[in-house]
C-alpha cells in the first residue's frame, strides 16, 4: 500500500539545510537523550520521586470494551504514568509497527532520526517531556518513540469531519465527528487506548489513540474544544515540510491552552505547516461554533490558508451548506443526510452519518464529541472489521472515576 521510495533522497536533501533555531534545540535535546541513556542507577533513584498519579479502567461492555487510562501531573510525570500502565501494549504494538512502517515507507532510523530533530525545533517542549517520560516508564527507547511520531508526517492519508449545533441540533449541543481513514495493516487499532490528561498547569483533555502514541489524531478539551483533521497531500509533493509540528503535536498543544474557538485559531495561524490539511476545530461551550479549515503549506501565501464559517457561499462545497453546520467528507454523502437530520442531529445520529462516510477499506477509527456536554463516542477497527461496523463506546468525562474513588476524575 505504500508508495514512498521518493521519499529517501527527498528528505536527505531536505535535511541538509539548517537554521539555529534547529541545531539549538537539537543540540538540547540530544543532551537530554545522553542524560537519560547513561544515567542507569540515578534515573531510577529519581523516577522513585516522581509526582503524578494515573489509573487505568475499561469503559463500555463486550464488545465495546476499551481501555481509559487518566493520568495526572507534569507532562514527564504523566508519559511516565501512562508508560507504566500501557507498557506491555507498547512493547507490543510499536517496535512491530517500527519495522513494517520503515520498509513500507522506505527510511532509515538516522533518516527518521534528522526529521525528528527538524520537527522537534518546532515542537511544544511539553510534548517531548511527555515522550521521555514514555520512553522512561515502558523501556522502548526514546529514539523508537519519536520516529513512531516522524512517520505520520510522511504518509499520505484521508479521513472527514463534520460539525453541527444550534439549530442544528439536539438542545443546540456542538457535535463533532472524527473519521480517522489510514491504514489498517499497521494493525494500530489492535492496541487502543483512550488517555485523559489532568495536567498541572493547562487544561484537562482527552485523546483518542494508540498504545506508546501521545500525539493528538483528534481531541477534546474540558473547554469544549474539538480538534478534527483531513489530509490533502498526494504522494507527489514529498517531501514534506520538516520545518513544522506535525499536527498530531501541535494538537495536544491546542487542547493544552486553547479556551476558545479564538484561542485556538489564534495559535494555528502562528504555527507552521507540514503540508496540505483541512481541519474542523469547534467549541462547544465558550463561543459554541466551529469553523472549517483549509491549510495547504505548498500554495502561495495568500491561498494558504482559508476558515470557512457555516452556511458560508464561498465553502467549496456551496451551495451544499447549511447554517450551524461545518463538513468535509470530500464528497462522500454527507449533506443529504445532515439536511435530513437538521434541527434534531444528536449523538446517534452523528454516528450514523459518521458511518455513513468513511472510506471503505481504511476507516481506523472514528469519534463522535458533544463538546458541550463533554462526551464522547468512540469505535475503533478490531482485526479485519473496521471502525464503521463495530459499536461505539460512550465516555462520559464529567462521570468518569478511573480511579474507583466515588469522585469524577475531573472534578465536574
Amino acid at each position: 500500500m505504500f508508495r514512498h521510495g521518493c521519499f529517501v533522497a527527498a528528505l536527505v536533501a531536505l535535511l541538509l539545510a539548517t537554521d539555529a533555531r534547529v541545531d539549538a534545540k537539537d543540540k538540547s535535546f540530544r543532551r537530554t537523550q545522553a542524560q537519560s541513556a547513561e544515567g542507569g542507577k540515578q534515573a531510577v533513584a529519581a523516577m522513585a520521586k516522581i509526582g503524578g498519579a494515573g489509573h487505568r479502567t475499561t469503559v463500555g461492555e463486550g464488545e465495546a470494551r476499551i481501555p481509559v487510562v487518566v493520568v495526572r501531573g507534569t507532562p514527564y510525570e504523566m508519559g511516565r504514568h501512562l508508560g507504566r500502565l500501557t507498557r506491555e501494549d507498547i512493547e507490543r504494538f510499536i517496535p512491530a509497527a517500527m519495522a513494517g512502517l520503515k520498509a513500507g515507507v522506505g527510511v532509515t532510523d538516522q533518516t527518521l532520526q534528522e526529521t525528528w530533530a527538524r520537527m522537534a525545533a518546532y515542537c511544544d517542549d511539553r510534548f517531548e517531556q511527555e515522550l521521555l517520560g514514555l520512553s522512561d516508564a515502558s523501556g522502548v527507547a526514546l529514539s523508537t518513540l519519536q520516529a513512531v511520531h516522524v512517520l505520520p508526517l510522511l504518509m499520505p492519508y484521508s479521513c472527514s469531519s463534520i460539525a453541527a449545533w444550534g439549530k442544528a441540533t439536539e438542545g443546540g449541543h456542538l457535535f463533532q465527528t472524527r473519521n480517522l481513514d489510514w491504514n489498517l495493516e499497521v494493525g494500530a487499532h489492535d492496541f487502543p487506548v483512550v488517555v485523559v490528561y489532568i495536567p498541572t498547569q493547562g487544561i484537562p483533555h482527552v485523546v483518542p489513540t494508540f498504545a506508546g502514541v501521545i500525539g493528538a489524531h483528534t481531541g477534546m478539551n474540558a473547554r469544549g474544544i474539538a480538534l478534527s483533521e483531513m489530509g490533502d497531500s498526494p504522494d507527489r509533493e514529498a517531501p514534506y515540510n520538516a520545518n513544522a509540528p506535525h499536527f498530531t503535536v501541535f494538537f495536544r498543544s491546542l487542547l493544552y491552552d486553547a479556551d476558545s474557538l479564538g484561542r485556538a485559531l489564534e495559535i494555528f495561524k502562528g504555527l507552521p505547516q507540514t503540508k496540505r490539511y483541512h481541519f474542523v476545530f469547534g467549541d462547544g461551550c465558550a463561543e459554541h461554533r466551529a469553523v472549517k479549515i483549509r491549510a495547504h503549506a505548498p500554495e502561495p501565501p495568500e491561498r494558504r490558508l482559508v476558515v470557512w464559517k457555516d452556511n458560508d457561499p464561498t465553502d467549496e462545497f456551496a451551495p451544499a451548506v447549511l447554517e450551524d453546520v461545518v463538513y468535509n467528507d470530500e464528497g462522500r454523502g454527507a449533506f443529504p443526510l445532515l439536511k435530513r437530520d437538521y434541527g434534531s442531529l444528536n449523538g446517534e445520529k452523528m454516528i450514523g452519518i459518521a458511518n455513513h462516510i468513511p472510506i471503505r477499506g481504511s476507516n481506523v477509527v472514528d469519534v463522535v464529541y458533544d463538546a458541550t456536554a463533554l462526551r464522547l463516542w468512540v469505535s475503533y477497527a478490531k482485526g479485519n472489521r473496521e471502525a464503521y461496523k463495530r459499536p461505539y463506546t460512550l465516555i462520559d468525562l464529567k462521570t468518569l472515576d478511573a480511579d474507583k474513588d466515588g469522585k469524577p476524575d475531573l472534578g465536574m
